[in-house]
């Protein structure tokens, strides 16, 4: 550097003060709400104490738990009059846009419509993407609609662990629909029929062989059957595969009584076929309740949610058990060796668990 650059230099360290990043200030600590506090909130239908509550039963935490169950249980009366929808597909089928469409125009009726897009945990690292609020911006944008993905933490279904706290939690806060994302088909949707009136599952297409790409258990299960993207060049196709799989639904015994699960055609991106699609979708709840399907069909979910509770509670109570703790390392290392087969060091482990208060 010449002198004259160095002169320039040393003017402008003695000129222009060095800029230093702030420090940021200490942060209050957000205040600890009350169960009067989430209740109140989740009851005025306030989206910031309704979205605190979710996150409140999604907590690992002990405390959290025992604060999470006494608000699930003051909200419970004001819950149950929502109609439950499970969405599900087969991969490629545009479940989020197809969401986002139907939202929009339940929205656009006067229709407050909560969603929960549950998003595959990661086996390796527990992270989930969380990706669905960003593909149903304008949503999630919709004063009406209430959009809250999570992650699955490895629960089986497609659906996360508390997905239905968190759906009680939505009819609560006053959304007259609430609907429910799922993984994707092949991940024991039985568990998603669990949670919901009624179950719609979306095809393509032109995919291959549309019948053999798709478990008999899935069709089984589906009330409605959408085949989704029926716009431009794919309209014809949309209607052949209408027609196939009407064709083989015939031969399949209906979950509802008095009613058999009709395939339409819609387009998530242009809209054609959505109002039919949702006009079905009532048709199947007040069949239903003719055939007073609709009560019995909540009263069945809610004992086997109790038992799948009693069956989480027992495994991590199994697990943080010192007794069985004491003999995981050696049981599973003679697992990994072959020395012992996975069955027997099992009942070792329930037997230790069973003999803790001996």
């Amino acid at each position: 550097m010449d002198e004259k650059a160095l002169s320039l230099a040393g003017h402008l360290r003695t000129r222009v003060p060095s800029r230093r990043l702030a420090k940021p200030r200490d942060m209050a600590p957000r205040r600890r709400l009350s169960v009067r506090d989430y209740v109140s909130g989740v009851l005025a239908g306030e989206r910031a104490t309704l979205a605190r509550a979710i996150t409140l039963v999604e907590s690992q935490r002990a405390d959290d738990q025992a604060l999470a169950r006494e608000v699930i249980e003051q909200v419970l009366p004001r819950a149950g009059a929502a109609h439950r929808v499970g969405v599900t597909g087969v991969p490629g089928v545009g479940k989020s846009t197809f969401i986002e469409a139907l939202g929009k125009h339940l929205t656009g009726r006067g229709t407050r419509v909560a969603v929960l897009a549950v998003d595959p945990s990661s086996a390796r690292s527990g992270g989930s993407i969380l990706g669905d609020k960003t593909r149903m911006q304008e949503l999630a944008r919709d004063p009406a609609a209430f959009v809250r993905p999570s992650p699955t933490h490895g629960a089986l279904g497609g659906v996360a662990r508390h997905t239905r706290e968190t759906m009680l939690l939505c009819e609560a806060a006053g959304y007259e629909v609430v609907i429910v994302e799922t993984v994707g088909v092949g991940q024991s949707e039985v568990v998603v029929a669990q949670l919901v009136d009624s179950f719609l599952v979306l095809m393509l297409a032109g995919a291959g062989d549309e019948l053999q790409g798709i478990k008999r258990g899935i069709l089984e299960l589906a009330d409605v059957l959408a085949i989704n993207k029926a716009d431009g060049d794919n309209v014809a196709a949309a209607g052949r595969a209408r027609a196939e799989y009407a064709g083989a639904l015939r031969y399949m015994s209906p979950r509802t009584p008095g009613w058999r699960a009709p395939v339409v055609t819609c387009s998530a991106l242009t809209g054609a076929g959505i109002d039919a699609l949702w006009r079905t979708l009532g048709e199947h709840r007040a069949a239903l309740e003719r055939a007073g399907a609709w009560e019995r069909q909540r009263r069945a979910q809610r004992l086997h949610w109790m038992w799948r509770a009693v069956e989480d509670g027992l495994h991590q109570r199994l697990r943080a058990d010192p007794a069985v703790a004491a003999r995981v390392p050696e049981l599973e290392a003679a697992v990994r060796d072959g020395r012992l087969s996975p069955e027997r060091a099992a009942a070792s482990l329930l037997d230790a668990f069973d003999r803790r208060g001996a």
